[in-house]
C-alpha cells in the first residue's frame, strides 16, 4: 500500500494564499473611485451653490455689518465714515426692551400656534386616512387651497374680517348682542394665530396624510383584529409610526413662527396693539428701513438666527433622546 506524504505547512501560515492585486487592477479601482467622486461633486454642486447664495453669503454679510456702523462726525455735517464698533450693536439689541418684548410675543405666539397646528393637522390627516370622510380627494383640495393663497393676500382677507364697521363677522355677532374686538389687547395674538392656521393647516395635513399612506396596512389590520377601535388605532398605532413627520413639521413650524412678520405688519394698520417692533422680524425691518441703522438690524438678525438654530437643535436632540430611550 502506497502512502502519500503531504508537504508540511509551517505553523501560523495560511493554507490559502490570496494573490496580490495587479497594478492594472489598482489603477482600475482608483479610476472608478475618481469617477464616483466626480459624479458626486457634479450632483452636489447645485446644492452647495444654492446654499452659499441664499444662506452662507447673507449670514456672513449680516455678521460683518453687525460689527461696523456708519458715523458722521462734526454734528452730522462731516463725511460719513464706517467704524468698527465690536459688540456694541449686540449689546444694544439685547438690552433693548422692545426687542426683548418682541421675543416674548413670539414665544407666546409659538406656545399657542405650534401645538394647535400639529394637533389639528394630524387630526385631519388621521380622519382622512380612516376612510370616514367621503370625497376624500375633494376634501384634501379644499383644505389645501388656503395654502395656495399668498400670505399677504390671506392677511388682507382677515384684516377685512377683523376690522369693525366693515366686517360681516363682527356685524353678525353684534346682531346677537355680542361685542368682540378681534384686534384687542387680549385677542390680537389669537387672531394672528387664526390667520396662520388658516394658511398652513392644509399643507401640514398633506404631509401627515402622505406619511400615513406609508404605514403598512398589515399593522392596522392586526390592531383591528386585536380589538382596537378607530380612536385607539389612530392614537396608539398610526401616530407613533409617523413620529418622524411629527418632528419635521414641528421644526418647520417653529422656524416659520419665529419669523413672524407679514400678518402683524398688515394688522398694525388697524390695531394700536401692534407697533412697529411687535416681533423680532418687525424690529429688524424698523431698524433697517425706518431708522437706517443697518448695524443694529444685522445684529438683531444674527440673534434671531442663533435663537432659531438653538431651538431647532433642542427639538431635534429631545426627540432623538426620546427615540433612543424607547428603543432600549
Amino acid at each position: 500500500m502506497t502512502t502519500t506524504t503531504r508537504p508540511r505547512v509551517p505553523a501560523g501560515a495560511s493554507r490559502a494564499t490570496v494573490p496580490a492585486p495587479s497594478a492594472s487592477g489598482l489603477r482600475a479601482r482608483r479610476a472608478a473611485k475618481r469617477r464616483q467622486l466626480t459624479a458626486c461633486g457634479v450632483l452636489m454642486t447645485p446644492f452647495f451653490a444654492l446654499l452659499a447664495t441664499v444662506f452662507l453669503i447673507p449670514v456672513g454679510t449680516a455678521v460683518y455689518l453687525s460689527f461696523f456702523s456708519d458715523d458722521q462726525p462734526g454734528l452730522g455735517f462731516g463725511p460719513e465714515r464706517t467704524l468698527f464698533v465690536g459688540l456694541r450693536s449686540y449689546t444694544a439689541v439685547l438690552t433693548d426692551p422692545t426687542f426683548l418684548g418682541g421675543l416674548g410675543t413670539v414665544a407666546l405666539y409659538c406656545l399657542i400656534y405650534i401645538p394647535l397646528m400639529v394637533a389639528l393637522a394630524l387630526a385631519l390627516a388621521l380622519l382622512l386616512d380612516s376612510g370616514v370622510v367621503r370625497l376624500r380627494a375633494l376634501a384634501q383640495l379644499g383644505l389645501f387651497l388656503p395654502h395656495a393663497v399668498p400670505g399677504i393676500i390671506a392677511a388682507l382677507i382677515w384684516l377685512y374680517l377683523y376690522t369693525p364697521g366693515i366686517s360681516p363677522v363682527i356685524e353678525l355677532f353684534a346682531r346677537g348682542d355680542i361685542t368682540i374686538d378681534f384686534l384687542g389687547v387680549h385677542t390680537v395674538i389669537p387672531s394672528i394665530v387664526n390667520i396662520a392656521l388658516w394658511s398652513n393647516l392644509g399643507y401640514n395635513m398633506v404631509v401627515f396624510y402622505a406619511a400615513l399612506q406609508a404605514v403598512p396596512r398589515e399593522v392596522i389590520e392586526a390592531s383591528v383584529v386585536d380589538g382596537a377601535g378607530p380612536v385607539r388605532t389612530a392614537l396608539q398605532v398610526k401616530t407613533p409610526l409617523v413620529r418622524a413627520s411629527l418632528v419635521m413639521v414641528s421644526i418647520f413650524t417653529l422656524i416659520w413662527a419665529l419669523q413672524l412678520f407679514t400678518e402683524p405688519m398688515l394688522l398694525s394698520q388697524s390695531s394700536p396693539m401692534i407697533n412697529s417692533r411687535f416681533s423680532p422680524s418687525m424690529y429688524i425691518y424698523d431698524a433697517a428701513f425706518t431708522r437706517n441703522n443697518y448695524s443694529l438690524a444685522a445684529a438683531a438678525s444674527v440673534v434671531l438666527l442663533v435663537c432659531t438654530i438653538a431651538l431647532s437643535y433642542g427639538v431635534t436632540r429631545f426627540t432623538s433622546r426620546a427615540d433612543s430611550e424607547e428603543a432600549r
